[in-house]
């Protein structure tokens, strides 16, 4: 089969196309067809080796959905033939087949395609995960949303309206600003041309915010933390922008005479942990991919691509001007 191979951390270019074994299952484990395969930030970061370390050789990629192609000798959840999907699995994932515990396996509705599937999978239980569980998002809460433009910001924005939030998103660009705006977010700031923390605050009436959701890391935190409101919660799940440095705990106590309120709550979410359980994992795919089969749920797909192009995809994600998810097709 062809498969994405990183022999080496670098730039797009050491995405190579390789023919590799097709894979058999053992046990509990699904071979799946990937039809389609999304293509997130993170996977440039495995590629180059920031951030996030991982083991070479390497065929990247995290999210993908497809049809069961052949199950293990103990499998029993799925039969050769289903829809499926997966994210949160590194098992392979820029190639044409996969191995996947059957565990980690989620059914996709009728009226689905491969592709929305695989565009809203990943981003969409992290926002779910995010809205619902690690701050439970409360009707009339207000709520700061980083990079409202992209990725989970738009997913996390229409669940937050969803739960009755009044949302303030960051974007850098008009496109980025519109489409927030499109999507139901109240206010747009752009952080490019306005501290948004003292945007925040003045939008707010001086209270700050409920909960500020940050995956940009480095260049938000510290302005985040200033936009929150007594007992507010900071609520990180990336480093788009790089490792946030060292922090003093003091700063959460609004007594240290750093000008932020006090009694915050500060958080690192991953959501691996909040799909860690079967349980979870199902209550997460079945609310995205149902609101996502009746429309209420929306992501725009910016580029489906030839797998063989993989490097092409990272290099526009990288570029942060195109909007929308990328599809690789294998």
């Amino acid at each position: 089969m062809k498969a994405i191979v990183i022999r080496t951390h670098g730039g797009p270019v050491v995405l190579q196309v390789e023919d590799v074994p097709v894979p058999t299952p053992n046990g509990h484990d699904v071979v799946v067809k990937n039809y389609a395969i999304g293509v997130n930030f993170v996977d440039t970061q495995h590629r180059a080796g920031a951030n996030y370390p991982v083991n070479l050789p390497l065929i990247p990629g995290i999210e993908a959905a497809g049809v069961v192609e052949a199950v293990g000798s103990a499998a029993s959840l799925f039969k050769a033939g289903d829809c499926v999907a997966y994210a949160g699995y590194m098992g392979g994932d820029y190639a044409e087949f996969t191995v996947v515990p059957e565990a980690r396996l989620v059914p996709v509705p009728d009226g689905v395609r491969f592709e929305l599937a695989a565009a809203v999978l990943l981003q969409g239980m992290t926002a779910h995960a995010l809205s619902h569980s690690v701050y439970p998002i409360q009707p009339n809460d207000a709520v700061l949303i980083h990079a409202a433009g992209s990725g989970v910001g738009l997913l996390l924005t229409q669940m937050a309206k969803r739960r009755g939030a009044t949302v303030i998103g960051t974007a850098s660009s008009a496109e980025k600003i519109k489409l927030a705006r499109s999507l139901g977010a109240d206010h747009v700031i752009d952080y490019s041309r306005e501290d948004f923390a003292e945007a925040t605050m003045r939008l707010t009436g001086g209270e700050g915010v409920h909960a500020v959701y940050d995956g940009i890391g480095r260049d938000t935190f510290d302005g985040s933390i200033r936009a929150l409101r007594a007992k507010g919660h900071m609520v990180v799940y990336g480093l788009t922008s790089g490792p946030v440095p060292p922090f003093d705990i003091n700063r959460l106590s609004g007594i240290t005479g750093s000008g932020n309120k006090g009694s915050l709550f500060l958080t690192w979410a991953t959501n691996s942990d909040y799909t860690s359980s079967r349980e979870d994992l199902l209550w997460r795919a079945r609310d995205v991919l149902g609101w996502a089969a009746e429309g209420s749920l929306r992501m725009p797909i910016a580029h489906t691509l030839p797998l063989a192009e993989a490097a092409e995809a990272h290099r526009l994600i990288e570029s942060r001007r195109v909007v929308g998810k990328f599809i690789l097709i294998p």
